[in-house]
């Protein structure tokens, strides 16, 4: 009986040792196959007439594909973590009669909290010139805000120009945020080339012969080859997408954690009085702000009598800001995922990036 005591005792020990051990290793690896992602989201009231509660870690849910990710913390973006830098950028390809406007925006930034660092930048040339870099005076701020030129540059992109923003911001854990002023029109890479619909290769061309066909489907530099032969040259059709570069200016702000506000404004030349390119110019400017968390101000594309209602909408949202820290499952390589983060409280529509980046596993 001693005998089978002890052989029962070894066998105890030879499964803690070899089964249990293992399972403790197994639980450590599974708690630190997670990486941390925070990200900006606004809680916007449904109805402004109605309470808007104060949201609890409890009230977010962060959704991937079919599954949830745990909530580590929600943090009020208020008190010691208030600090937001805001930057106000003004397109000046708009027409001057936005003037009438300026003084909404002078008082939006009269009203910004002493936490709120605040800069002034004019957007031309696919970059942009700074009028007033992040200062915590709002006088000086002020003092920035000036009539666009109502002028072409050489090269005139809101998106390349919030795209040159972005690659100088130095990162801080504080809010980053824009609000841009503009029609969204992409002026330098709004036209892009296409093959001509008429139909096959035309023969009618004098030296369409000597030509391999190949050569009638060959991208350059300049556009594609016309259909009609190879003698024809390139065809171009006006802004048949929106502007690339407004997907490149949303992939990076959601690399960043900048939120992207706008203010649809009107601009001049032919294309500020075409409502094709008006309306493309627009749906530029609603996917930046739909994407990042943030949202476009407008009436169509006729212009605001008023800034006003816009920017105090904007004042609001800026006041019931969280931060938001949760897990992910990251990949060999650090990239974008998919995210859906949402509540169920009533009156609340949370406004959050629609994609977080996670950094590779380690």
């Amino acid at each position: 009986m001693k005998n089978l005591k002890g052989l029962f005792a070894v066998l105890c020990a030879f499964y803690v040792l070899t089964f249990a051990v293992p399972f403790g290793i197994s639980q450590e690896k599974a708690a630190s196959a997670t990486v941390q992602v925070h990200v900006v989201i606004t809680d916007a009231a449904l109805r402004e007439d109605a309470e808007l509660p104060p949201l609890q870690k409890q009230d977010i849910k962060v959704k991937q594909g079919k599954s949830f990710l745990p909530v580590s913390q929600v943090i009020p973006a208020q008190g010691e973590n208030a600090a937001l830098q805001l930057m106000i950028l003004i397109d000046d390809t708009l027409n001057p009669s936005v003037g009438n406007n300026l003084q909404d925006l002078k008082d939006f930034i009269s009203a910004q909290p002493s936490s709120t660092v605040i800069g002034v930048a004019y957007m031309s040339n696919a970059t942009i010139n700074v009028a007033q870099n992040f200062t915590p005076d709002h006088d000086l701020a002020l003092k920035a805000v000036r009539l666009p030129r109502g002028a072409f540059s050489t090269m005139d992109s809101p998106y390349l120009s919030l795209i040159s923003l972005l690659k100088g911001w130095q990162q801080e854990k504080v809010r980053r945020e824009v609000l841009m002023v503009t029609d969204g029109i992409d002026r330098l890479r709004g036209e892009t080339p296409q093959p001509s619909r008429v139909g096959p290769t035309s023969q009618s061309g004098p030296n369409s012969q000597s030509r391999p066909k190949s050569s009638t489907a060959t991208n350059s530099p300049a556009g594609l080859n016309s259909r009609l032969g190879p003698d024809f040259g390139t065809v171009y059709h006006s802004m048949p997408a929106i502007s690339v570069d407004a997907t490149s200016a949303s992939e990076m702000s959601q690399r960043f954690n900048v939120v992207v506000y706008s203010i649809y404004a009107a601009g001049v030349g032919r294309a500020g009085r075409s409502g094709w390119d008006l309306q493309l110019g627009l749906s530029g400017l609603t996917k930046i702000a739909d994407e990042t968390g943030g949202e476009c101000y407008s009436l169509g594309t006729s212009p605001l009598v008023s800034f006003k209602p816009h920017l105090e909408r904007l004042q609001k949202l800026l006041s019931n800001q969280y931060y938001v820290l949760f897990d992910a499952v990251p990949r060999k390589k650090a990239g974008f995922q998919r995210v859906n983060i949402q509540t169920e409280l009533p009156n609340s529509e949370i406004l959050a990036p629609d994609n977080v980046w996670v950094r590779a596993a380690e």
